[in-house]
């Protein structure tokens, strides 16, 4: 009788959420092109990436590690990752407002807010199939 095989707690799969959140972001600049000229799409172009960029980011570093033996390095990714993000999103609104002021702000935090809300559905998103 030998020991059981350690838990192994997989990574989450990401790539679906954030690609959900890149068509969300292109869906809302083609409703923009569309309702509102390319001004518009612009905006939502923008404000969707506003929300994108930084969530990218915090996958790429929060999920750098697993294990048990690595929890420590999982907590403090995880700490460094939200501090990345939410310094990104200030420097990218910043960028954004400084730069290129977003002749739509509707179409701007409307884009923002709707990809931002894709995280709601990370859940079904993010689940694995089952294997029965």
């Amino acid at each position: 009788m030998g020991n059981p095989p350690a838990a192994k707690l997989k990574r989450p799969r990401i790539l679906p959420l954030l690609l959900a959140q890149f068509v969300i972001m292109c869906a809302a600049a083609g409703l923009g092109a569309y309702v509102g000229g390319m001004a518009a799409a612009v905006s939502a172009l923008l404000g969707g990436g506003v929300a994108l960029l930084p969530n990218a980011y915090f996958a790429w570093r929060a999920f750098r590690y697993q294990g048990a033996q690595r929890t420590r390095d999982i907590i403090k990714s995880f700490y460094r990752a939200e501090a990345g993000k939410f310094g990104l999103t200030v420097a990218l609104f910043t960028l954004v407002f400084v730069t290129v002021p977003p002749s739509n702000p509707a179409f701007f935090f409307g884009a923002y807010v709707a990809t931002l809300f894709v995280h709601w559905l990370g859940p079904w998103l993010l689940r694995r199939p089952s294997h029965t």
